[in-house]
This record gives structure tokens, sequence and C-alpha cells, in this order.
């Protein structure tokens, strides 16, 4: 769980990404699973349906791209890098500020 930086609800797949550099694969969809965000993490985040970061707070980089962008972000979730693989099919609710596995997991 964390704080909602702005509201909605999304299923999808999982990519954890430690270095915007590492050319990850990241499809149109996916959730976006960080640390934090900064600039260079903006081609994920164009694409992303959702963002998660493990710290941050409502005027850290992720929150107000994500509010600029109107796309779901939950921050502040302490270990949602450590919970969460790449390939798990995640739900994000941004209105109670949870993230968890889908019922199938993967």
């Amino acid at each position: 769980t964390g704080t909602t930086a702005f509201p909605g609800f999304v299923k999808g797949i999982c990519r954890v990404i430690v270095d915007p550099h590492a050319h990850s694969q990241f499809d149109e969809g996916n959730i976006l699973v960080t640390g934090m965000t900064r600039p260079e993490f903006f081609p994920y985040m164009k694409k992303a349906a959702a963002i998660v970061t493990d710290v941050g707070g409502v005027l850290s980089h992720a929150a107000i791209t994500a509010r600029e962008m109107k796309k779901p972000c939950i921050i502040g979730t302490g270990n949602a890098t450590k919970t969460f693989r790449t390939g798990d099919n995640i739900i994000v609710n941004a209105h109670t500020g949870e993230v968890s596995l889908t019922q199938h997991g993967k």
C-alpha cells in the first residue's frame, strides 16, 4: 500500500524498471514499478497504464507527472520493487492506494 498521487483502477503486466537507461522491454499499457522516477523515466511513464513507486510524496516527480498525464499512480509503497516482479499481473487500485497480484498472479 502507498499514497494515491492520482486516482484510478488498472489491471496489467508489471514491469520493474530500476535503470531507465537499460532499455528494458516496456509495452504500451504495462504498469511501471520503480523505486522513484526522474525525467529519464518519461518514455516509460508515457506508455504506462499506471505508475507505482517505492518512495516519494505528493510533490515527487512521479506524482506530479502522473497528475499531468492523468495516469493512476501510487507512491511511497516502501517495497513494490521487492514485492512484484516483471511479468506479474497486478492490480493498481489508486482509489485506495493498494497494489496486489491478480488472482492468478502470473
